[in-house]
């Protein structure tokens, strides 16, 4: 939420808004020194992060780099990653794997390569170029969909098995979990420029753009599997339970934004499929359809996303996350149209 306000204020040059991220962000600083999971980078850099874009200060920096710091805590050196959760239990029985690894990590990094920036110091860097290229190595599969989670040995540092906690399936392709991966790998590519991330974003985006199962609109249900042959939940899994089929607003609003800044690094005719596939999913969320009346929806601006049916949460509700990537969509579109860099 902060984020959203910093990303709206900015737009609209609005000091009472500007005013109104500043004390939303700074409600988030106790945030700084959070070890246990490695959500800190959604929570400091959407916050703290666009603070300091758009309005720097040497205090906002201070606090990313702290924030880097609590992250990086949790980088097991031997796997080369940074551990997403202390455990996990299993959908298909009671078993708890005590070292998980989730795609949605890639997109913590981005508070890494800022911390180095800021610092000099390579090693936030480091950390963040060896998790993304393990990822790659492991958690993104031969038709680059991707696995929500991968298991490691805390004592090899070796993959275990790749499982799903809030998609359909183990083998299937939970739609915000391919979004998080674009984004990532886009993000990894902009700040190391190493081609092999390039790939691995366009891939991922063409795996989206493609699929057969993605409705006309381009806002993909909460999973590309769903309720398909082929796909078995765990025996635990809500999923199980749920018949119909819902969307993911916040899906569509992350890989729009992701494929915004994809488009600025493909050439030719990628560019533009990555493009014309942003513009097409902004108009769909922007239509009634999905962007709710003034007022209305708990005064959140998108309608129609998916949290965790496994988990039996947040099921065809309005979520923060998707107002926040479908403003920053928004930003981006809005700065290519008028030919400016987005960053």
């Amino acid at each position: 939420f902060p984020g959203s306000l910093w990303y709206l204020s900015e737009y609209l040059g609005d000091k009472a808004l500007q005013d109104s991220a500043l004390v939303y962000t700074r409600k988030m600083e106790p945030v700084k020194s959070f070890t246990d999971n490695h959500d800190i980078g959604f929570m400091m850099y959407c916050s703290y992060g666009n603070a300091n874009r758009f309005s720097p200060q040497r205090s906002y920096r201070d606090i990313l780099v702290e924030s880097a710091r609590s992250l990086c805590t949790r980088y097991r050196e031997k796997a080369g990653v940074i551990q997403s959760w202390n455990g996990f239990r299993s959908w298909h029985g009671d078993k708890v794997y005590d070292f998980p690894v989730i795609i949605d990590n890639m997109m913590n990094l981005e508070l890494l390569f800022c911390a180095s920036r800021a610092t000099g110091d390579p090693s936030f860097r480091d950390i963040a170029v060896s998790h993304a290229r393990h990822t790659m190595m492991n958690q993104v599969r031969d038709d680059y969909s991707c696995f929500h989670i991968v298991y490691y040995d805390k004592e090899t540092g070796k993959p275990i098995k790749g499982e799903t906690s809030q998609g359909y399936s183990d083998n299937s392709a939970w739609s915000r979990g391919q979004a998080w991966g674009i984004y990532g790998f886009t993000m990894c590519y902009r700040e190391t420029k190493d081609p092999s991330f390039l790939t691995t974003a366009q891939r991922m985006a063409d795996f989206y753009l493609d699929h057969p199962n993605l409705p006309s609109d381009k806002v993909a249900w909460w999973d590309f599997n769903a309720n398909q042959p082929g796909y078995v939940p765990g025996v635990r899994s809500n999923a199980n339970n749920v018949v119909l089929n819902y969307r993911d607003a916040s899906a569509a609003a992350c890989t729009a934004s992701a494929l915004l800044e994809l488009s600025t690094y493909s050439e030719g005719k990628l560019a533009k499929k990555y493009l014309e596939g942003a513009k097409a999913i902004l108009h769909s969320l922007g239509s009634p359809r999905y962007r709710a009346e003034l007022g209305k929806n708990g005064n959140f601006i998108l309608m129609h996303s998916t949290g965790a049916i496994p988990q039996n949460g947040e099921i065809d509700v309005p979520l923060t996350y998707a107002d926040y990537y479908f403003l920053e969509a928004l930003y981006r579109y809005d700065r290519i149209l008028d030919g400016k860099p987005l960053f």
